[in-house]
C-alpha cells in the first residue's frame, strides 16, 4: 500500500513566520487588487478603494517624504509610483502583522488548516485571473491585429511594448496558443488534484509573461511578479517531492489531497456548489463578455468610416499648392483612420499627430482637432470621387484647405500579405 505525505503535527518557528506573513500579505494584494470577476465586485471595490487612496497618498508623502505627491492611480498602468507605494505598504504591514501575531500566538504548533485555505485562495485568484487573460487571448481582444497607422509607422519609432503587442496581435495562431495555455492553467488549478500541474504550468506561462513585460517594458511588471510569486507558493508544500522527482531521481510519495472537511455534511455540498458555480461563472462569463465585445474590440470590430491610408496627392492651402518639403511642419503627408473616433495624420517632416475624428456619414463633414490643440479645429467635407480617392475640403485656423488623397491597399504590406508557408526553400527575413 502506498503511504501519503503527511499533514506535519508541528510546524518550524520559520515556517509558522512564512505563514503568517505570507496570508497577511495575499490577503491584502488581492483585496487591494481584485480581478473582477465576481458580481459587483467592481462596486464594493469603489467603495473602500477611495480611502486606501487617500492612505497611501499620506503615506508616500509623510513616512516615504516621496519629492512629489501622489496623483495617479491604477489605471491602464499597474506599474504606478501609486501601486509600488501599495506594495511597499503592503509589505510592511505584513511585516509587522506577522511579528505581532508570532509573539501573540507562541503556542501554535501548525497553521494546517489556515495554509490549506489560504492556498485554495491563492489558487483561485490565479486561476481567474489566467482565465480572465486566456480568453481575451482566445478570442483575439487583448492584440489586435496591426492597424493602418501602425503599418507605416517607421520601426524605429515604435515603443517596446508597442513592438510586444504588434508583435502578438499579428499572429491569431499564436494568440490561440497562449490563450489555450492560460485557459489550461487556469482550470487545472480550480481543482485540488491537478492544482500541482497547474502551478507548474502557471509558473511557466507567469514566467513568460513577466519576461515579457519586463523586456518590452509593459506596465503589468507587478501583477505578472506577483502571479509568479503566487504560483511558486502554491509549489512550496510539493517542493520536497518535486525536487526528489525532478532532481535526485527518488520516488516521491503521493500527495495528501484530501479536502479540509465540515462535521456536516450540508456545509460541504454548499461549498461543492458555490466551487462548481465559480468555475463556471468565471469561464461563461468571460467567454460570453468577450464574445459580445467582438464588436466593439479587437479583430471583428466594426470598422470606421473612411477606414485606412491615404496618401496626400495635392494640399493647396489657400489656394496655394504647398510642395511636400521634408522641413515643412504643417503640410500632411498621408492620413491614417484606425479607430471610430480617432485619426493619425503624417506631416512632411515625418512627426505625426493624433487627431480626434468626428465623421457624420450622411452630410458628409468632418470635424478634426489635435489632442493638444482642442481649441483649433478643422472642419471639412469630403467627398470619394473615385473608391480609392478621398477628397477633404474646409478651413483650419482661417485657412481654406483642399487635401487630394489616395487610398494605399493594405495587402501591399508584406507584413499582410506575406502569410504561412510550409516550405521555405530560403529563409525570408525582411
Amino acid at each position: 500500500m502506498t503511504s501519503t505525505t503527511a499533514e506535519p503535527v508541528y510546524w518550524s518557528p520559520l515556517r509558522k513566520l512564512a505563514l503568517r506573513f505570507f496570508l497577511l500579505f495575499f490577503i491584502q494584494y488581492i483585496i487591494f487588487n481584485p480581478n473582477g470577476v465576481l458580481p459587483n465586485i467592481d462596486i464594493l471595490y469603489e467603495i473602500y478603494i477611495g480611502p486606501i487612496h487617500k492612505l497611501i497618498v499620506w503615506f508616500a508623502a509623510n513616512v516615504l517624504h516621496l519629492g512629489e505627491p501622489i496623483t495617479i492611480f491604477t489605471n491602464g498602468s499597474g506599474d504606478t509610483t501609486y501601486d509600488y507605494v501599495l506594495l511597499l505598504f503592503i509589505v510592511i504591514t505584513a511585516v509587522i502583522g506577522g511579528i505581532i501575531w508570532t509573539v501573540a500566538d507562541r503556542k501554535a504548533r501548525n497553521y494546517n488548516n489556515l495554509f490549506y485555505w489560504l492556498t485554495v485562495i491563492v489558487r483561485y485568484y490565479v486561476a481567474i485571473t489566467m482565465v480572465t487573460y486566456g480568453c481575451l487571448k482566445i478570442i483575439k481582444l487583448q492584440f489586435p491585429g496591426p492597424s493602418p497607422d501602425r503599418l507605416i509607422q517607421p520601426f524605429g519609432n515604435a515603443s517596446p511594448m508597442g513592438l510586444a503587442w504588434t508583435y502578438m496581435g499579428y499572429s491569431t495562431g499564436f494568440n490561440y496558443f497562449t490563450g489555450m495555455a492560460e485557459l489550461s492553467c487556469g482550470l487545472l488549478l480550480f481543482f485540488r488534484k491537478t492544482a500541482t500541474l497547474g502551478a507548474i504550468v502557471g509558473l511557466v506561462v507567469a514566467g513568460n509573461i513577466m519576461a515579457i513585460n519586463y523586456s518590452f517594458d509593459v506596465p503589468v511588471k507587478l501583477l505578472s511578479t506577483m502571479l509568479v510569486v503566487m504560483c511558486l507558493y502554491l509549489l512550496s508544500k510539493d517542493a520536497i517531492r518535486l525536487i526528489n522527482f525532478f532532481f535526485l531521481n527518488k520516488a516521491a510519495q503521493p500527495a495528501n489531497l484530501g479536502p479540509h472537511t465540515f462535521k456536516k455534511r450540508w456545509k460541504n455540498i454548499t461549498l461543492t456548489t458555490v466551487k462548481y458555480i465559480l468555475v463556471i461563472y468565471t469561464v461563461g462569463m468571460n467567454f460570453y463578455g468577450d464574445v459580445q465585445a467582438m464588436s466593439q474590440y479587437g479583430d471583428k470590430a466594426k470598422r470606421p468610416p473612411l477606414y485606412g491610408i491615404y496618401n496626400v496627392q495635392s494640399f493647396v492651402r489657400n489656394k496655394d499648392t504647398i510642395p511636400p518639403l521634408k522641413t515643412d511642419t504643417t503640410r500632411w503627408d498621408k492620413l491614417t483612420i484606425s479607430y471610430e473616433g480617432r485619426a493619425k495624420v503624417f506631416m512632411s517632416d515625418d512627426t505625426s499627430r493624433t487627431h480626434d475624428f468626428k465623421i457624420d456619414t450622411l452630410k458628409h463633414t468632418i470635424v478634426m482637432y489635435n489632442y493638444a490643440d482642442t481649441v483649433n479645429k478643422a472642419y471639412y467635407t469630403y467627398s470619394q470621387p473615385q473608391k480609392d480617392i478621398l477628397q477633404l475640403k474646409g478651413t483650419f485656423k482661417k485657412d481654406s484647405v483642399t487635401i487630394n488623397l489616395k487610398k494605399i491597399d493594405l495587402n501591399k504590406f508584406r507584413l499582410i500579405n506575406r502569410g504561412f508557408h510550409w516550405v521555405n526553400e530560403y529563409p525570408y527575413n525582411r
